[in-house]
């Protein structure tokens, strides 16, 4: 495995706020789905729905963020190898106050489309669009979006 270059792990903090907003909203919304006699039985159902998906996103968010981002010179990676970004398809990062990016993140443009997938909290792409951040250390995030911009910023102008 090639050497990493920057790691980007969830904040210990962050990541229980977020695992923990999610649950207790479903919590909430199932107490009120299955305490009371509603009149409207779509209204009830609504409510247990909205309750059972975001205890879905809580168990999701939480099996999301157990891992790691790594950053080599192959590309940004999981922690078990399995690479989400070649560096090669990176044409621009942005990270300013105005980008629509994650929170505490960056995006990347990339010159080739990768699909839709989503990591709740650590990142998520969409089409030629990947974005870092979330629940991620700002610190972390920061360090491995300079270095990607030094990486871009060596290469010969395409």
């Amino acid at each position: 495995m090639p050497e990493p270059i920057a790691r980007v792990a969830p904040s210990i903090g962050r990541r229980v706020f977020g695992i923990g907003t999610l649950a207790l909203l479903g919590a909430i919304c199932l107490i009120l789905a299955l305490g009371r006699d509603h009149s409207s039985v779509g209204f009830q159902a609504l409510i247990l729905a909205i309750g059972l998906g975001a205890l879905a996103m809580a168990e999701w968010m939480r099996r999301a963020t157990a891992a790691a981002l790594i950053l080599t010179d192959e590309g940004i990676s999981l922690e078990n190898g399995a690479l989400l970004v070649p560096m090669d398809d990176v044409t621009r990062i942005d990270r300013g106050m105005f980008a629509m990016k994650p929170s505490n993140g960056f995006v990347l443009t990339l010159s080739t489309g990768i699909g839709r997938n989503w990591a709740p909290g650590l990142w998520w792409s969409m089409g030629r669009r990947f974005g870092v951040g979330g629940v991620t250390s700002a610190g972390q995030t920061k360090f491995m979006a300079e270095a990607i911009s030094a990486v871009l910023a060596q290469r010969p102008a395409r």
